[in-house]
């Protein structure tokens, strides 16, 4: 049975017919409560759950770590937005990223873009190499793939499309025909665009991973992961790793997350026309160098977005080199009104940052640099507020911010 094909309850009768996403967001996962009638799940907050008789439990549960009500029904709603028979919820998209990795064997190989979330490179570089799994990363991993392969080592090519921040698209379906003639394994981070946008399993990816954080929650108030595939063997490998290791969601949060989901595709389009206004504005710009944004022809990779993105959506994330240089770039995040300056992203808020000083200065700035991670580099995230608002908020702060950077001497040219 397929995501799409998941029974969705309506009380008493399945109903098993396809649906749109907006139907499957609102109810997949949602039966009602078959005692209350409730049409909103109960937040199951026990820890443990009685039997009957040893090893025979009442219903479904003994332990919630093992499993618990809320998380199966917020996997269950994952698996049919991302086109998947298994998901798995984590305590947060790191720790999805570690289980991943962990159910690798010491000696194996994995092939990554050069542009990832900088806690993804700090868990490719100081954890999994602690633990005898090696990162290769790539900065055109379409070009160089095949020859970044190590025969007989190399298990798993890891994407993000977007990258994280500079907005580099990779076309999944060429990455998992060089890898799968390998036999290898294709985990694709579809953070940036939620499954509304994107849905890398119909393009061939092995594992679809997320910070729930992010926009499937898209409120700013869960910290979340989960993984989303089809392979019996890695269900059984990755359930066992997520009881294992104990890296579980709460009730409350999967609760919460689950709420969240249901808006998702409502958000999502929202952020998107908001990323677009506010992306042609900054391209507009003589304060802005250039734009990251896959949502707009000057896109070099436009043409991914087209082929691989519901709708060639950009989705709500951005990001763009500021004239004037890293102290420009401060002084922009500084002067904003409604973009606040905080790490994070996929909100109903709009949030911006400075990536080479916050989430990315963790790696080496040759390495950041190498990827596209300039010192004047801005990242946004465009939440739900007036496209107008945002565009006005965007050029005060440009005016304000590259003005005294650049008569201090400073240029962005770097």
């Amino acid at each position: 049975m397929t995501g799409q094909d998941l029974p969705l309850q309506n009380g008493t009768v399945p109903l098993v017919e396809k649906r749109g996403f907006g139907t499957l967001a609102v109810h997949a996962g949602s039966p009602h409560d078959p005692v209350t009638g409730a049409v909103i799940e109960p937040i199951s907050l026990s820890t443990t759950f009685a039997q009957t008789s040893v090893g025979s439990p009442v219903g479904l549960y003994e332990y919630t770590r093992s499993s618990n009500p809320n998380r199966d029904n917020f996997e269950q709603a994952i698996a049919a937005l991302e086109h998947a028979k298994y998901a798995l919820a984590f305590s947060s998209g790191s720790a999805t990223t570690a289980v991943v990795l962990q159910s690798l064997a010491a000696g194996s190989h994995v092939v990554s873009v050069s542009d990832v979330y900088g806690g993804t490179h700090r868990y490719f570089t100081k954890v999994a190499a602690a633990h005898g799994v090696h990162v290769t990363f790539s900065p055109c991993i379409e070009l160089n793939v095949e020859e970044l392969i190590r025969p007989n080592e190399t298990k798993l090519v890891w994407i993000e499309t977007p990258s994280n921040p500079t907005l580099g698209l990779v076309d999944i379906s060429k990455i998992v025909g060089v890898a799968h003639r390998h036999g290898i394994l294709v985990v694709v981070d579809n953070t940036f665009m939620s499954p509304y946008v994107q849905n890398p399993l119909d393009h061939g990816a092995d594992i679809v991973v997320h910070s729930v954080t992010k926009y499937i929650n898209g409120h700013s108030d869960v910290l979340m992961g989960v993984a989303a595939f089809n392979s019996d063997a890695l269900k059984e490998r990755l359930t066992f790793l997520q009881n294992a290791i104990g890296a579980v969601p709460s009730p409350f949060d999967c609760w919460l997350a689950h709420r969240g989901l249901k808006t998702l595709h409502l958000r999502a389009r929202e952020a998107t026309k908001n990323a677009t206004a506010v992306a042609h504005t900054l391209e507009a710009s003589e304060h802005v160098i250039s734009v990251n944004y896959p949502g707009i022809d000057s896109h070099p990779q436009r043409a991914i977005a087209v082929k691989q993105h519901r709708d060639g959506m950009g989705g709500g994330m951005l990001s763009f080199r500021i004239k004037g240089g890293q102290e420009a770039a401060h002084l922009f995040c500084k002067y904003t009104k409604i973009f606040t300056l905080a790490e994070s992203l996929g909100g109903v808020e709009s949030l911006c940052e400075v990536p080479s000083s916050m989430t990315h200065a963790g790696i080496p700035k040759d390495q950041r640099e190498a990827a596209g991670v300039f010192d004047d580099l801005v990242r946004m995230s465009c939440g739900v507020e007036d496209a107008e608002d945002l565009k006005a908020d965007v050029l005060q702060a440009l005016k304000l911010a590259v003005l005294p950077a650049v008569s201090n001497g400073t240029n962005g040219s770097a």
